[in-house]
């Protein structure tokens, strides 16, 4: 299989969810050599400024102009179309599609019709988001899921706080063992409201997916981003 294009990936939010998203396209890409695998255009920089401190908190600068400023140079330096491996960041994604003349694939959109698809049941078509708060706040899922006849659950407050919690010790590369357990626990509740299915909507919990029981239905949002990335670097 030929790979002709370049994704360029806006990353470093974090760091080590960029890196993941680079292990899992190179284990996806069926290679026998070096030169069979996907060029990769990285900018993996973690000086963005906080979505966090931005959306929920509401005290940190805006990080759309760090964003806007390296998709335009992923795009100088030959990047074929964009990846953003960071759910929350795409609170953003009209202002980076803007700035570029290339496309920049919505992994938000791509992780709800692959949820879409994945639930199988004809009404109360649900599904459970574990993610930041940003996600509640801004409902960022909403209309992409609307648009696939699917309803947004969310963890009740003091779970998302736990949530929260667990991301901000993933990022600190300090995740505790019951942080871990609480996560299982919080999905467990999420499937128990009604959730036909989960959607990893977190990049960084993505790094910890082992930490969810096999029979926990779910879709890695950033798998689903990989998928469409090895899609799109064979497209002519």
């Amino acid at each position: 299989m030929a790979f002709s294009k370049a994704v360029g990936v806006i990353g470093g939010m974090g760091p080590e969810a960029t890196v993941d998203l680079m292990t899992r396209v190179i284990r996806k890409t069926p290679a026998v050599n070096d030169q069979d695998h996907i060029r990769m255009l990285v900018d993996n920089n973690p000086k963005i400024p906080s979505r966090i401190a931005a959306i929920i908190e509401g005290t940190g600068e805006s990080p759309v102009p760090v964003l806007t400023e390296m998709a335009r140079g992923l795009e100088v330096q030959g990047a074929s179309f964009l990846a953003i491996p960071c759910n929350t960041a795409h609170v953003y994604y009209s202002e980076i599609q803007q700035a570029v003349t290339i496309p920049v694939l919505n992994m938000v959109a791509l992780a709800a019709a692959a949820a879409s698809t994945e639930i199988t049941a004809k009404s109360a078509r649900r599904v459970g988001l574990l993610g930041s708060s940003a996600l509640s706040q801004t409902g960022l899922y909403e209309p992409y899921c609307r648009q696939v006849g699917v309803e947004c659950l969310y963890p009740d407050e003091q779970q998302q706080a736990d949530l929260m919690g667990l991301i901000n010790a993933i990022k600190a590369q300090n995740a505790q063992p019951e942080q871990l357990e609480q996560y299982a626990l919080i999905a467990r509740a999420l499937a128990a409201k009604g959730a036909n299915c989960l959607i990893i909507a977190c990049t960084e919990l993505s790094v910890v997916d082992a930490a969810l029981a096999d029979d926990i239905r779910r879709i890695d949002a950033l798998d689903v981003l990989v998928d469409h990335i090895i899609a799109s670097a064979t497209r002519h």
